[in-house]
Parts: structure tokens; C-alpha cells; sequence
């Protein structure tokens, strides 16, 4: 069976809106200290963790690949906790003086939200949180975002050309009547239907993850997916469909979150303002190098994946094509000043908007009177750093 990553990551926000060195080594969990000296940032010096612990929202995969980017080749890999500990390193490859270790999400952490487990686990210093979860629970576990490395999300709703030829867009499924099947409690999938972009009567919560729905319809519904894989995997590796499919971003749509920001307990950000100052221009960076040569952190993606044996299924051609995806259609790329990694407050209050009524409708209502301030800060983006135009 074929787990796709899309709807299994959603399934821990549904749930509590619902109920509220080695290379390939295993060392049991213990982090190794930082090799060789250190470079021209030194971490240590701006008063960050010598382990710099780092909880992701899924399986490694290209879609952090910026993440991995910052790991040394020191790394070892601990497969039972489902985390890898290295050097953190800058661009130049030299040592920061502190240690990265970066935990998996989603099965490793039984599917609840990054922003739960960091809350429950505070030797976590960042974390990757969707705007749309960090609104959702602002009243009681607070987050702060610090930097976008996705600047448009991946999430998607694809069709098959061949049975609707004329079908371009979201709303052109809505208005041709289509089944779309998504994951049950999906914020996204509140907004187009309370925007009327889609009818409640025709959206199917059924979706669990699997290619299996889709090829039993034969073309016939349309599902969510991940713009930077799933079209890849249903032509070349689900072998019952083979052949493309087309889509359109929700965020074309009109509901756009930021995926995957780089968040910390927001009443740590203070105290941590002075290793924050010189870690994320480093982050970003390494965003950016990662675009521009993906080998070696692809590499350690696909032998984590393999080690972490989770059921979670990523190749060598997802991989490279979800790299390809993210740059051809921007998805780890730059606001419109050139930036990378830097928030539009005024797309932030927008989905505030949006996103308030639903949150409030599945029983955790934001924080009265919350803003984008309270939720993302540019104050320590460097604005010098940005993904190249192709």
C-alpha cells in the first residue's frame, strides 16, 4: 500500500480540530559534537543550543530539503527515534560550532501536529508549522514563524485530463459537479466551500492516503495531493494509472497558508533573538543552495527514508522531480521582493480571516483578536538572500 504524503501530514490537524558516524549508523540516539572548527558563523558564540533540534512535519523528503542542506557529512542516523544528528554547517560546508539534529514527523511522532510535540517536548528548538495550524491553536499553545522556506504550499487537487478535457481549474470542478475527495477536516477544504468555489455535495472526506480510489474511478473523481509528487508518482510508479494527471494549486485558489515555517515557541523568541539573528540568514541560504544543487542532500533523504523504514515509499524520481516542481512553479522561491523566506503579513491576516470562522466552527477558536504579528516575525530575515531567477 502507497501512503501518500499529503493527507496522512493533514491527518494529525484534523484529529485535534476534531477532539482537541557514521553515515547510516544507528548510536542509540546520541548527538555528536560538531566537527572540524568552526567557520565564519559561529552559532555557539550567538547563544544557541548546542544541539539545535529541529521537529519536522513528515518523512525526510525533498520539500526540506534546505533542512538537510545545513547537516554535515558526520551525520549518524538513530532509526529507532527516527532522527539524524550531525554538524550543523553553513554554506562553505564549515562547522557552526553547534550540532543539527532533525527529527522526523508524521509516523514517527503518531501523526500529532509538530506544534503539540513541541509543546510537549521543549529540548525541540523549531519546528515546522503551517500557518493554518498555528492560528488554530494560537490560544493555547502559541507559535512564532521566523522563516518561509516553502513560499507556496505544494497542496493541490489534480483530475484526469482525458475524462474532463475542458476542466483548467478548482473552479471549474465545482462547477462541472466532479467528486473531489480530500482528507476529513481540512481547513482548505472549508474555505472552498464556504468561498463557493466547490458545493459541500460534492467534496468526499474519504480520501486515506492511497492511489486506490482514484484508479477504482477511472477517472471519473478528483483528489488532493501534493503538487511536487504526486503527478510524478501516479504516471511513473502507481502502475494501475501510468499516465498524467492535471491540477491546480489550492493556493491558486485563493487560500494560501505558508507550509512548513520554520516556527518556535513564541515565548521563547525573545530569548532566543540573538542565535536567531545568525541561524536563519544561514537557513535561508541553505534553502537556496539546496535548489541549486540538490546530489548530496538527496542522497541522505533516500538512505534516512530507507533506514527510518516507516512504510513511507520516496524514490530517486520523486525526489528529483519534486525539486524540479519547486522551482518551476515557485514553490521554495521568493515573496515579491526578491526575498527568500520572509512573510506577507497581509496574506497572514487574510487567512486569518478566512480561517477563523472554521476554527471556531471545529472547536479551537484562535486567540481573540490575533494578528499576523502575533504569529510570524521577518525581524531576523536577511534581505540580501534570495532564490536566483532561472
Amino acid at each position: 500500500m502507497r501512503i501518500t504524503r499529503t493527507t496522512t501530514a493533514l491527518a494529525a490537524t484534523a484529529v485535534l480540530a476534531l477532539s482537541l558516524a557514521a553515515c547510516g549508523s544507528d548510536d542509540g540516539g546520541a548527538a555528536a559534537g560538531p566537527s572540524g572548527d568552526v567557520g565564519g558563523t559561529d552559532l555557539a558564540a550567538a547563544g544557541c543550543p548546542s544541539n539545535v533540534v529541529v521537529q519536522t512535519d513528515w518523512n525526510p523528503e525533498s520539500e526540506h530539503g534546505g533542512l538537510y542542506e545545513s547537516l554535515g557529512d558526520d551525520y549518524t542516523i538513530d532509526a529507532g527515534s527516527k532522527t539524524v544528528t550531525g554538524t550543523l554547517i553553513d554554506s562553505d560546508g564549515d562547522s557552526t560550532g553547534v550540532t543539527l539534529e532533525i527529527r522526523a514527523g508524521g509516523p514517527a511522532i503518531g501523526f500529532q501536529t509538530v506544534t503539540a510535540q513541541m509543546y510537549s517536548d521543549t529540548d525541540i528548538t523549531m519546528g515546522y508549522i503551517a500557518t493554518d495550524e498555528a492560528i488554530q491553536l494560537s490560544d493555547t499553545q502559541p507559535t512564532t514563524a521566523v522563516l518561509a522556506p516553502l513560499e507556496i504550499s505544494p497542496t493541490m487537487i489534480m483530475w484526469d485530463p482525458e475524462t474532463y478535457p475542458d476542466v483548467s481549474s478548482i473552479e471549474d470542478l465545482g462547477a462541472a459537479g466532479v467528486t473531489v475527495r480530500y482528507f476529513e477536516g481540512s481547513a482548505y477544504m472549508a474555505y472552498l466551500t464556504g468561498a463557493g468555489i466547490l458545493d459541500a455535495a460534492q467534496v468526499d472526506g474519504s480520501y486515506d492516503g492511497t492511489p486506490a480510489g482514484f484508479v477504482a474511478a477511472a477517472g471519473e473523481v478528483a483528489q488532493q495531493g501534493f503538487a511536487s509528487a504526486e503527478p510524478y508518482i501516479y504516471k511513473n510508479e502507481v502502475a494501475d494509472w501510468g499516465k498524467d494527471v492535471d491540477f491546480q494549486l489550492v493556493y491558486d485558489a485563493g487560500f494560501q497558508p505558508y507550509q512548513s515555517s520554520i516556527s518556535v515557541r513564541s515565548a521563547d523568541l525573545d530569548g532566543m533573538s540573538d542565535c536567531l539573528a545568525e541561524l536563519v540568514p544561514l537557513m535561508q541560504q541553505a534553502d537556496v543552495d539546496y535548489l541549486e544543487d540538490p546530489s548530496r542532500v538527496n542522497e541522505i533523504i533516500l538512505e534516512l527514508v530507507d533506514q527510518y523504514d516507516t512504510g513511507w515509499v520516496y524514490s530517486q524520481g520523486v525526489a528529483d522531480y519534486s525539486v524540479e516542481t519547486q522551482k518551476e512553479l515557485g514553490l521554495v522561491g521568493n515573496g515579491p521582493d526578491d526575498v527568500h523566506g520572509n512573510f506577507d503579513t497581509d496574506r497572514v491576516d487574510t487567512l486569518i480571516e478566512q480561517t477563523t470562522p472554521i476554527f471556531t466552527e471545529q472547536g479551537t477558536p484562535p486567540t481573540d483578536g490575533l494578528t499576523a504579528d502575533d504569529l510570524v516575525t521577518n525581524e531576523f530575515i536577511d534581505d540580501t538572500i534570495g532564490v536566483p531567477a532561472s
